[in-house]
């Protein structure tokens, strides 16, 4: 367990799914730039901004090379860094393969796996959310592949150029229907993956918020009088720019308006 202790008249930030990178440069640098503008309304109360997985739509490090672009929205990290402001990164399915760039070069502690944290006095458990929970039995499997030692070595050794158009067409070819009905997949909290793994692990462990991504919709779910799922939808598709802040009493959904 990780434990944070909030100061006074500060806040902690989560967000996720930004998918920068995607559709296109335009409008993911236009998406980029409300990003920046979202980091600067909320640096004068920021204490920790958890970055829950998905920030790129597809990221490789190679040994001595990582993607082009984002300038802005690191440069704007590093801003808020020199204000005190901590950061924290899970990775998701988009940008799995983040190994140490983030670590070595802005600081960020990254993680791999849902992790708890106390803060304040609450128990959260929190992680980018992909392959939990009951289901999607097509994803785990391309997961433990992804993961795999071997195959980042193998494709490591393509070159660069050729890795990276390879992995930005498979991830838009792969996410388009889902992109595109996902404002709609919410049915049942029952039928909610993350809601009923959320459901199962308050059974053995109390947590007082359950906070993931991944899901692409902003969710607010009662599990118990002491417990809640919050999915923290993203800022790709919907245009609602949705984030949520703590102040040590209560966690809140937000939407940033620009």
């Amino acid at each position: 367990m990780h434990s944070i202790t909030l100061q006074p008249h500060k806040k902690i930030y989560f967000a996720s799914d930004f998918h920068l990178g995607a559709p296109d440069s335009q409008s993911s640098k236009l998406r980029e730039i409300t990003l920046t503008k979202w980091l600067d309304s909320i640096k004068h109360d920021a204490q920790t901004i958890f970055l829950v997985g998905d920030l790129f739509d597809f990221w490789f490090e190679y040994k001595h090379v990582v993607p082009k672009g984002f300038l802005r929205f690191l440069g704007k990290i590093v801003e808020l860094q020199t204000l005190g402001v901590e950061f924290i990164f899970f990775t998701g399915n988009h940008d799995l393969w983040m190994f140490d760039y983030f670590e070595k070069e802005l600081g960020i502690k990254t993680y791999r796996e849902a992790t708890h944290f106390q803060i304040s006095q609450k128990d959260f458990l929190i992680g980018h959310g992909d392959g939990l929970g009951p289901g999607d039995h097509s994803y785990k499997f391309l997961k433990k592949i992804f993961t795999s030692k071997i195959c980042q070595f193998l494709f490591r050794w393509l070159h660069p150029d050729i890795g990276m158009w390879f992995g930005n067409a498979w991830s838009m070819d792969r996410k388009t229907n889902q992109r595109l009905v996902a404002a709609s997949d919410f049915k049942t909290k029952e039928q909610e993956w993350l809601y009923q793994y959320s459901k199962e692990v308050e059974q053995s462990e109390h947590h007082d918020y359950y906070v993931f991504g991944h899901r692409h919709l902003a969710l607010d779910i009662e599990i118990n009088q002491k417990s809640r799922y919050i999915n923290l939808g993203e800022w790709f598709i919907s245009g609602k720019n949705t984030f949520a802040d703590f102040d040590g009493n209560q966690l809140i959904l937000r939407e940033f308006k620009a």
